[in-house]
């Protein structure tokens, strides 16, 4: 079960129950795999919906290995991500959220 408040995601692969997280190390795979400028130009483009199929599958991938998963986009292409392209793409964007949420202020 995913812990929300470690910035964890649930997610099931080819009917496995996963936890996906990013580690630091996660987000430089992440980062090195899509070329990008920076981090927060992936997370704008969530928060804007300018995502594309490719900016999904980082960071599925990325959130997988963070969570100990050894495998590789390539082991993904055809495994069946249940609830399809929608749900993958809501996992991402979750779990990029709760990668870079700040934490409450207590009082």
């Amino acid at each position: 079960m995913a812990n929300p408040w470690a910035g964890e995601v649930a997610l099931v692969v080819a009917g496995e129950g996963r936890v996906m997280r990013l580690t630091l190390g996660a987000l430089a795979e992440m980062e090195a795999a899509l070329g990008a400028d920076s981090l927060v130009d992936l997370v704008a483009r969530f928060e804007e919906g300018r995502f594309s199929s490719r900016d999904v599958l980082a960071v599925i991938v990325a959130g997988l290995r963070g969570g100990g998963w050894r495998g590789t986009a390539a082991d993904l292409l055809c495994a069946e991500i249940e609830g399809g392209p929608l749900a993958a793409a809501r996992a991402a964007a979750q779990l990029l959220a709760r990668a870079f949420a700040l934490p409450e202020a207590e009082g």
